[in-house]
This record gives C-alpha cells, structure tokens and sequence, in this order.
C-alpha cells in the first residue's frame, strides 16, 4: 500500500522518524529512497548525521546532503561502499562541517575531498576531525592534496589501515599539520625508521640546505598551486643522511607533533627501537599504542616511559621481545596508567604483574592473555594489590582458558 502513497506524501511520513529509522527506510524500494532522501532535505537545520553501513547510498546522496544540509557539522559516512570522490566534491557546500568519518569508504582516493575542502566555500569553519580509515585507495599524492586544505586546524587524523602511505605522508603530516591532538597509523606498514626521524632514504645523498630551510619551503609549496612536483622535490632531499641505528630526528621528524595526546602504530611492523626510542618524547601524551611491533625491544621500553610520562591506556600486545628487566625499569614512570594490554608478550613473568602492581597503583584494566609464564596465582595477587581493578583477561594464561571480571 505505501507503494502506491505520492511521494509527497510519503516523505511527509518519512519527515517524521527518526534518522535511524529514516536510514532503514531508505533501504525498501527505490521510491522509499528517494521519499527518505527529500525528507531529509527538509531538516535544513540538522547538525549531526550518521549514515555509516547505508550500503546502498551511492554518490547522489551526498549531492542532497551537500545542497538540503548546510548546518551540517559533523557527518559519518563508514561503509559507503558506493562512494566516490565524484560525491565527495558535495561537502563542498558544508560550510560549517568540522568532523567527517568516511572510513571503509574503498572507493575514495581522496582527491575529490580535497578539490571539495578547498574551495571557497570550506574557509569559514575548516575540519577540525576526519577519518579516511580503511580507504585502499588513498595513496601518498592524495594525502598530500589534501594536507593544504586541512592545515593547523585539524586536531584528530585516522589513516589506519591505508596500507599504501609511505614515510613521505608521514613527513609531510609532521611539516604541516603540527596541532594534531590524534593520530591513528594502525597498519600502516610501509613506515619505517627513517620517516619518523624525519631522515632521507638511505640511499640518498647527504642534502645541504638547512634543516629549517627546508621545511619552511615545504610549507610555502604545500600552500601553492604546485605543490605537488615541489613536495616530492623537497622530500626527496628532506635531512640527510643515510638511516642509521644512532641517528637523531633531523627533519620533518614525529617529534613536531608536540599536541599529540594519542598516538597508535599498531602493526608497523618495520619500526624499532632506532626511531621510537627517540623520537616517542610527548609529555602529554595520554593513549599509545605499539602492539604487533615484533623489534620493540626493553631499550625501546623504557625510552618511551622516560619520553611518555603521562600515559593512561598503553597497548603492547604481540611484543614478544619485552621482559621483566625492561618493566622493573618502565613502571615506575607510569603511576597514571589505567588500561595495560600485554597479552602475547610471551617472555613476561609474575614478576612483572608484581612490578605493575607496586608501580601502577591507578590500574582499572590488565589484559595478559596468552602470557604462558604468568600463572592465575600471580593474577589473584594482583588483584590483592590493587582492588580497584575491575577487569583482568586472562585468557589461556598458565595454560588455563579463563577470564577474570572482578
């Protein structure tokens, strides 16, 4: 029967659900789609939308949002899996968009975002967050079309998993986007030692100019119209020397992002202790994550607690290399830390979950499953310790298959 309803009509009826009703009702049949897309154009007013998993929102959907929504400030577009950057030049006309989500949107390579946030229309309230998580198609040259556009007001940056960016993105997000508070590099596995000290390649000849120099440049060419032969130029010749075990952030290196409040290299694997220990020196920093890093050794340990004071949630799983030497000297620059992840760390003992418990006195999680040399007396000593803990994973640890909720 609402099939054979006028579109008028059944937009009116449409007007009147809520958005994640809306959302389903966009799913049934084509006229519903079109009903619950004018619907939508009625609440000009609208300041926050969620159309993540609406798979079957392609790129006309954008345009209405891009026309109908102008209030817009924050929109989540995750699993649009019909989008493409032909869509992504709508947001255009979201003058006071600040916060955008098109994670797992694998048809956006980003230069449609980019054409769309600098345009004219974007200068009024420029992104404050954005996140391209999970995109496959973004690449290093979109990336850097996009990080004119962006610039000091972006606080909050997701690439994790674009598995394609380089040490060129990240050097060239440390030039220029120098207030982020947030940073997500999961599995990005192409970055290595020598981009986050800011280093060339090693096979690069020593440059010249000075290191300032360089990246005021960079800065200047990444404003410009053409920016783009000018930026591979100046990171083709950014620092200097080869990569080297003992060599100090130079360039465009991690250290610049002194704002950063969270930080996740989950599963960069190519990364060690040779940059981490170095460059890992953020006082503020409150969340790390550095799990799946099979080189992180206890050198790299205890650098990152002298550099990382402050931490609250540190998540080292599957970093097989630590031991109980390199936590007696860790812990006790954690007093803050509230939410530990050691599962997999196959060479830690009870001795370390008594150092924790000495050291970590704020501690509310502790995940040490699959820790096979931490037995389920050590657990319940911990929680003797520290009663205030309230969650302990402790799945086949000693060789049992338990978890512990206090």
């Amino acid at each position: 029967m609402a099939e054979s309803l006028p579109l008028e009509m059944l937009t009116h009826i449409l007007s009147f659900l809520p958005l994640s009703d809306q959302k389903e009702a966009s799913l049934v049949s084509r006229a519903w789609y079109c009903a619950a897309q004018n619907a939508l154009r009625e609440q000009s007013g609208l300041t926050s939308l969620d159309l993540s998993g609406c798979s079957e929102l392609a790129d006309g959907a954008l345009l209405a949002i891009g026309r109908g929504l102008g209030h817009l400030w924050c929109l989540r577009l995750r699993k649009l899996q019909r989008l493409t950057d032909a869509g992504c030049t709508a947001l255009g006309g979201l003058r006071e968009l600040r916060s955008l989500d098109l994670a797992e949107c694998c048809l956006v390579s980003g230069q449609g975002l980019a054409q769309a946030l600098g345009s004219g229309h974007r200068a009024s309230a420029p992104l404050a967050s954005l996140s391209l998580a999970y995109c496959s198609s973004l690449k290093d040259a979109s990336v850097f079309s996009l990080i004119p556009v962006l610039g000091l007001s972006l606080r909050v940056l997701d690439l994790s998993s674009c598995v394609a960016l380089t040490n060129r993105t990240l050097q060239a997000i440390c030039t220029c986007l120098t207030h982020l508070s947030v940073l997500r590099l999961a599995w990005c596995t192409e970055l290595q030692d020598w981009g986050l000290l800011g280093l060339g390649e090693p096979s690069e000849e020593p440059a010249q100019e000075p290191q300032e120099h360089l990246r005021a440049k960079l800065r200047r060419n990444l404003r410009s119209r053409s920016f783009f032969p000018q930026l591979h130029q100046e990171l083709d010749h950014q620092a200097s020397v080869p990569k080297d075990p003992s060599a100090q952030p130079q360039g465009p290196s991690l250290l610049m992002l002194r704002a950063l409040q969270e930080l996740d290299l989950t599963a960069c694997s190519k990364l060690t202790d040779a940059s981490l220990a170095k460059v890992l020196q953020f006082p503020e920093l409150r969340r790390l994550s550095l799990s799946l890093l099979p080189a992180l050794t206890d050198k790299g340990l205890v650098a990152v607690a002298r550099g990382c004071p402050s931490l609250e949630r540190l998540v080292l799983s599957h970093c097989s290399l630590l031991s109980d030497e390199g936590w007696a000297q860790a812990a006790r620059s954690w007093p803050r830390l509230q939410h530990l992840n050691l599962a997999s760390c196959g060479q830690l003992t009870e001795q370390t979950l008594d150092t924790i418990g000495q050291a970590c006195k704020q501690l509310r999680m502790l995940d040490v499953a699959m820790c096979p040399h931490i037995s389920m007396a050590a657990v319940r000593h911990l929680r003797a310790q520290l009663p205030q803990v309230t969650c302990i994973q402790s799945r086949y640890v000693g060789g049992a298959d338990l978890t512990l909720t206090l």
